[in-house]
């Protein structure tokens, strides 16, 4: 008996080592997660560009050529002197810009993040480290796009259905005869 009550608690012993080894474990990755993420995994040179808006671009976010990734945002900050954001962002060494390039903020889809979409200009001299990207188009929002296409199909709608309100009405630029008449017979 006294060998069976040894033997159990040995085995809970082993066991709430083992269970803490694993939490310890499990404690660890997470604190090294978390501590990993706020490091920035700089590769590349640093470029700049103002844009209008840039909502929903974020740091971290994507920085595109031809829909492949070739770098990301590391820094936005608003121009107090001309109310512009002002982003940095890193591209690849191997991508060598020219210096009519363009930057656009743009969509993942409907409901997904923004990124950086660059565009290459056709110079012959490239964008070095530390330079601007002048050619830029800031974020359209999609409350935008929907507001003026609802605005667009309502004020189509509208001058559509004008001429079938008012049947009777005179036409555009008729000038009213003597009497109230715009024209035709004098029969009541």
């Amino acid at each position: 008996m006294v060998s069976a009550v040894a033997g159990r608690m040995s085995r809970n012993s082993a066991e709430l080592a083992a269970g803490c080894g694993v939490l310890v474990l499990l404690g660890g990755l997470l604190a090294l997660a978390v501590v990993d993420k706020g490091r920035r995994h700089e590769t590349g040179y640093r470029l700049h560009a103002a844009f209008a808006h840039i909502d929903g671009l974020s740091v971290g976010s994507d920085v595109r050529l031809a829909g492949v990734t070739v770098g990301q945002v590391v820094d936005e900050r608003v121009n107090p002197s001309d109310y512009k954001a002002q982003v940095t962002f890193t591209v690849r060494p191997d991508v060598q810009l020219p210096t009519d390039s363009a930057a656009i903020i743009t969509s993942d889809s409907l409901l997904g993040g923004k990124y950086v979409a660059l565009s290459p200009g056709a110079s012959e001299s490239m964008l070095r480290p530390g330079g601007g990207i002048a050619e830029t188009q800031g974020a359209i929002s999609l409350e935008q796009l929907l507001s003026r296409f609802i605005f667009s199909v309502t004020d189509t709608m509208t001058k559509a259905n004008q001429p079938r309100a008012n049947p009777g009405a005179a036409p555009q630029g008729a000038v009213p005869a003597p009497g109230g008449h715009t024209g035709g017979s004098d029969l009541p």
